[in-house]
């Protein structure tokens, strides 16, 4: 078996060495089991406008790199799980939906001919490069005519029949028009956020509300279209329902979701959950709850534009908390900007950026913190049992050919030296300070 270790610092990145074998367990060890948990489905991003436009400044040569570097399996983050939004996110060039048409109840005026525009481009360019690649799909903001106050932010959904029902049909032609252009909605998450009125394109909803239009429209309406789409709960941003709750009535319980899932006739439709952001802290009790779902995460958290390797540390280890916590899958947010600005003002990292007076590229610390694990844990391996003093900051997976990888970083001031015991052997290797590590064992 030979033992490759892959490393990154800020200041080499992706240097490969070989392990040796040794006789020695050290005191910081890491101990790979056999027990298979959850598969990992793989990894990948959110289509959003402002990610396609980044590219456009670029030459037709450096646009397909970073294509490639994204999307061509083998090539670099070997993207296979991503996120459509169903009109505008808030990385939209500007705020729009499918169907603006006052009281249009029967969706005469529903559209995708912006997307065709923008994202079914950026969407094609990644199946191009690999056709296996698993969509799912969810909305900022109904149109503004089904919410109590006509704007894309803040606001609810309209609570008469008439208005859920034209907002269930809504999901299905966009999911049917998605498919005349040949991509596939594997699954649709009802409301990015339900649990956050926000600035930018946004719908709140409480648990009882998202029960009940999944109960009695929703799911209902997929059954009568025959749709091959699931429907998953999602993407839940929080612990807490009401925004408006003091310190001390706050909780930790998932209140949503488990108000969502403990509804039979609601239940019945959901095929799993999506969290993000602060719905990190409940992920692990409703994975106990319901292990018979699946799980993403939806949505990396995304910095302040910066892109520092201290950041880049925190999102490592992002990805080990929701994995180790049982999630098929890790979607990054947006994997190019240029400038990192949205149109209405906000920074954030991304794990390639464009200059846009310069038309530099540089591809941040993020990125290789993606490329350690997307580029070694193939789609259809899965999480191992493991443990030992050095498991605080790894993870352990079989791939389908019987590979283990093992992910690790050092986040601490100092270098460090462990034993990984993997199917029967002992290796040594070396820990650089404040690295991003990824052990092959073939």
């Amino acid at each position: 078996m030979t033992a490759t270790q892959i490393e990154s610092t800020q200041d080499s990145k992706l240097v490969e060495s070989q392990l040796s074998t040794t006789s020695e367990k050290l005191h910081n060890n890491l101990e790979v089991g056999t027990e298979k948990r959850q598969e990992i489905w793989g990894f990948g991003q959110t289509f959003n406008e402002l990610g396609w436009q980044a590219r456009q400044s670029l030459s037709e040569e450096k646009r397909n790199e970073i294509l490639d570097d994204l999307f061509k399996p083998g090539e670099g983050e070997n993207y296979r799980i991503c996120r459509i939004p169903v009109g505008a996110s808030d990385y939209a060039l500007n705020w729009y939906s499918l169907d603006e048409t006052p009281g249009d109840y029967e969706l005469k005026d529903f559209s995708i001919e912006r997307d065709k525009k923008y994202l079914i481009p950026y969407i094609k360019a990644a199946q191009k490069r690999n056709p296996d690649i698993v969509f799912s799909a969810s909305p900022w903001s109904p149109p503004t005519w089904m919410k109590t106050k006509p704007v894309y932010n803040y606001g609810i959904l309209k609570h008469d029949k008439k208005t859920q029902q034209a907002y269930a049909n809504y999901f299905v032609k966009f999911i049917q028009a998605y498919e005349t252009e040949g991509i596939h909605i594997s699954q649709l998450f009802p409301q990015n956020e339900p649990q956050r009125d926000q600035k930018f394109p946004s719908c709140y909803w409480t648990g009882e509300e998202l029960r009940d239009f999944i109960k009695n429209y929703l799911g209902p309406t997929f059954e009568k279209a025959g749709l091959n789409t699931d429907i998953w709960l999602g993407t839940i941003n929080s612990s807490l329902e009401d925004t408006e709750m003091t310190k001390d009535e706050t909780t930790d319980y998932p209140v949503i979701t488990e108000t969502v899932l403990s509804e039979p006739d609601a239940y019945r439709y959901i095929k799993g959950v999506t969290y993000q952001w602060a719905g990190k802290s409940v992920l692990q009790r409703t994975v106990q709850a319901f292990p018979e779902l699946n799980y993403f995460q939806s949505e990396s958290e995304c910095g302040n534009g910066n892109n520092t390797w201290t950041y880049g540390e925190y999102v490592f280890n992002l990805f080990r908390h929701y994995i180790s916590n049982g999630v098929n899958a890790y979607m990054y947010w947006n994997s190019v900007l240029q400038d990192g600005e949205s149109t209405w003002g906000w920074l954030q990292n991304s794990m390639i950026s464009v200059d846009s007076k310069t038309g530099q590229t540089t591809y941040n610390p993020e990125y290789y913190v993606m490329k350690h694990y997307a580029h070694y844990v193939r789609p259809g391996a899965h999480l191992l049992s493991y443990g030992g003093h050095a498991a605080g900051e790894a993870t352990a997976y079989e791939n389908t050919d019987g590979s283990v990888i093992v992910v690790m970083s050092n986040s601490m001031n100092h270098d460090r030296d462990i034993s990984i015991d993997v199917k029967g052997k002992t290796y040594e290797a070396h820990l650089k300070e404040h690295s991003f590590n990824t052990f092959v064992f073939s």
